[in-house]
């Protein structure tokens, strides 16, 4: 591998092999997404516990300070919205040029397999991919998942895995699902979680983030699970705590516990 892309790994996957990345990107076709309509407020009091930012350009550039030292994962694909007719009809919306001079350390892209966009959303992949690998800059596919789908089955995630590997992905976002390990034995690459079923309780989510490291995932990528709790602080804290101290779901729910107290 080279030493530029190795470096750029290196900043994004702990020296544990583990991650922690927070997305706020959620705006790019959601708009003010609740607990996210003024990004800044969200981020800030977070952003010590997280990994790496999952961002796009325009909120990185608007509020994140530039003395921020977390790594930033870019978004680079978009061009459709709630409101509009297909949102699996995405395109790459920043170029690389942007992308280095933003100093990222990846380029986040999703793919909607299955959709009527899948070969086009797909194709954009191996494009980002040829370009990423030319500057040493690795790209995190996310396997997205459309309304006219609703599928987070352990077939379809690693069909969409594997997929988004074999184009050269270096790594992929994904969803915690029943018999996860399927999903992370047939993906050569790293798998980090996205999020799971939907949740009515903290130690529900604390459960399948543990479910999922033990079955093979190096990390989370979560957003509306932790900066849409009430104690956003007390749940990246718990939620690190089972990512890089191998904390149980019990232990995790203490920690949670302890420093929503404070």
């Amino acid at each position: 591998m080279d030493w530029g892309m190795a470096n750029r790994l290196s900043q994004l996957i702990q020296r544990d092999g583990h991650c922690l990345f927070m997305p706020v990107d959620h705006g790019y076709f959601q708009g003010p997404t609740r607990k996210l309509e003024e990004p800044r407020k969200t981020i800030e009091p977070l952003l010590p516990y997280a990994d790496a930012l999952f961002i796009t350009r325009g909120v990185l550039r608007s509020c994140v300070n530039p003395d921020n030292t977390k790594p930033i994962i870019l978004r680079v694909s978009g061009g459709t919205s709630m409101v509009g007719a297909d949102l699996a009809n995405e395109g790459i919306i920043t170029g690389i040029d942007e992308v280095l001079r933003l100093n990222a350390s990846a380029m986040g892209i999703s793919i909607f397999v299955g959709t009527n966009y899948e070969k086009d959303s797909l194709l954009n992949l191996s494009r980002l991919v040829d370009e990423g690998e030319k500057y040493g800059i690795p790209v995190m596919a996310v396997t997205a998942v459309g309304k006219e789908l609703g599928k987070r089955d352990a077939r379809y995630l690693a069909l969409a895995c594997r997929i988004a590997a074999e184009l050269g992905a270096r790594v992929v976002k994904t969803y915690w699902c029943e018999n996860f390990e399927k999903v992370v034995r047939g993906c050569p690459v790293p798998v980090v979680m996205a999020g799971g079923p939907q949740t009515e309780t903290e130690l529900e989510v604390f459960k399948f983030v543990h479910d999922g490291m033990k079955k093979g995932a190096i990390g989370v990528n979560l957003g509306r699970n932790i900066w849409q709790s009430e104690h956003p602080v007390a749940m990246i804290q718990a939620i690190r705590a089972i990512i890089h101290d191998d904390a149980t779901p019990e232990k995790a729910q203490k920690i949670y516990a302890g420093v929503k107290k404070q």
